[in-house]
């Protein structure tokens, strides 16, 4: 009990600089740059618009609206992908800093997440215009969604963690994980309705891919309108919070060897 309290207390201790980390990363990404802030909305828009000329025509008999199921499954997946490949070289990239002065390293992996986070709550915007130009109805289980994220961001922090003590050690992570990353996309119905997947593979995605738990949940309250059923919604939390242990596990557990090896 007490080595959690003064985990927190540390951590309390440097929630400024945390707060300091994910500003400057916000900034830091919109500085010189003409539309700013407009970039989160407008990015989705454009690749929404090319993503649903070249699938809708595949999937417009099985799919209603789907230019809004398209962006519902996209902005989760950007944000996992975005989040967790700058999570990768959070420790590295703070070498010089973390060799002059004590900080826990977990904070800057966690800078990362939470700015995307923040970068991704303003993509929304995106959605929102999508779902008013298309006339798709607006349903009370909406202001569910805030639980989906914070799932997924659990999720991410675990997975960044993992990541970056891998990266630390193993600098080629970088490349091998985005091939992972491409694999993962194909194996998530982002623009393709699960149900146009082999059964054996809808049994494997259904039972492996933590991001089906999160796409599947955040379309069931913004483009279905219901409530998301126990099952997916318990394995979102569970997956959610077994990624963070893992992460947190290896992290810890590495963390004092990261001064010789950055």
């Amino acid at each position: 009990m007490k080595l959690w309290k003064d985990r927190i207390n540390i951590f309390l201790k440097y929630r400024d600089l945390l707060a300091q980390l994910v500003t400057r990363d916000i900034k830091l990404k919109y500085r010189r740059s003409f539309l700013g802030y407009l970039w989160s909305v407008l990015n989705p828009l454009f690749v929404m618009t090319i993503m649903t000329i070249v699938f809708s025509s595949m999937f417009r008999r099985n799919i209603d609206n789907f230019p809004v199921y398209l962006l519902t499954g996209k902005a989760l997946f950007d944000f996992m992908t975005t989040a967790t490949t700058q999570a990768m070289t959070s420790v590295t990239g703070n070498a010089a800093l973390l060799k002059k002065t004590y900080v826990p390293k977990y904070i800057f992996t966690l800078s990362k997440v939470t700015s995307c986070m923040v970068d991704f709550l303003f993509s929304l915007g995106a959605l929102l215009i999508v779902m008013l130009v298309t006339r798709a109805p607006f349903h009370w289980t909406i202001v569910l969604f805030p639980l989906v994220c914070i799932q997924i961001y659990v999720f991410c922090c675990g997975l960044g963690f993992f990541l970056a003590q891998l990266n630390v050690f193993f600098r080629d992570i970088q490349y091998i994980y985005h091939a992972v990353i491409t694999a993962w996309m194909y194996l998530t119905p982002i623009f393709y309705p699960i149900e146009s997947l082999p059964e054996i593979v809808r049994l494997f995605v259904k039972a492996f891919n933590p991001l089906y738990y999160y796409v599947a949940q955040f379309r069931d309250v913004v483009y279905y309108g219901h409530v998301p059923g126990w099952r997916i919604t318990i394995g979102g939390w569970i997956m959610a919070f077994g990624m963070l242990g893992i992460g947190l596990m290896t992290f810890k557990r590495k963390q004092d060897e990261f001064i010789l090896y950055i």
